[in-house]
């Protein structure tokens, strides 16, 4: 598993989580509020001038971790014209391409300590009620350290694959992936289990 903070410091990681975290929120909203492809168009072009102003080597880290999203969106948007609505593919491929950029700019921008600091205040008033909130807060870091890793592994089947065959690869890559993740996952219990579980051990009888 790896961090997608980037270690390129830009003005962005000095802004608090919660700010950023809610800021993506309300831009992602305003994005589904768009029907409109210009208008998308407009709003991803300047989600990219956001992106930006990381600098040069910034953006080219955020491309990167990106590039594997552009073969589904790809197919969204064909899937669209295949069934005569273009326009309408066209929409959904920048709606979910800004979206994504934008939350990947928060996410590069921001440490996982933080935001799991964040999903910690917002469910406080559970912790009132007794509840334990320490799985919620767990996983937000578990799918935020899962989701590049899984990413990741995938890129590297699909090219293990075309060192193979001259086809492209496809559904022959999901069954070793699925494999790959539930590995990961028994590691990760393994580990919960070696430092205690989920809740921590009661010190106070």
């Amino acid at each position: 598993m790896i961090s997608l903070t980037s270690p390129v410091e830009t003005w962005a990681h000095r802004l608090p989580a919660g700010v950023k975290l809610a800021a993506l929120s309300l831009a992602t909203i305003g994005l589904f509020a768009l029907q409109d492809p210009w208008e998308l168009a407009l709003a991803f072009a300047a989600v990219v001038a956001l992106v930006l102003t990381g600098g040069s080597k910034f953006a080219a880290g955020a491309a990167r971790s990106l590039r594997i999203l552009l073969p589904f969106l790809a197919l969204i948007a064909l899937w669209h014209g295949v069934t005569g609505q273009v326009a309408e593919g066209i929409a959904v491929a920048l709606r979910l391409l800004a979206a994504l950029t934008l939350a990947n700019f928060v996410t590069m921008t921001t440490r996982l300590t933080d935001m799991v600091a964040v999903a910690s205040w917002l469910l406080a008033p559970f912790r009132r009620f007794g509840l334990s909130t320490r799985a919620l807060e767990l996983s937000v870091a578990l799918v935020v350290r899962f989701t590049p890793s899984i990413a990741r592994k995938g890129g590297l089947l699909t090219e293990a694959w075309r060192a193979r065959s001259a086809r492209r690869a496809g559904w022959q890559v999901v069954m070793p992936l699925a494999a790959l993740a539930i590995d990961d996952a028994e590691h990760v219990a393994e580990a919960l289990r070696a430092r205690g579980g989920l809740e921590p051990p009661d010190t106070t009888g």
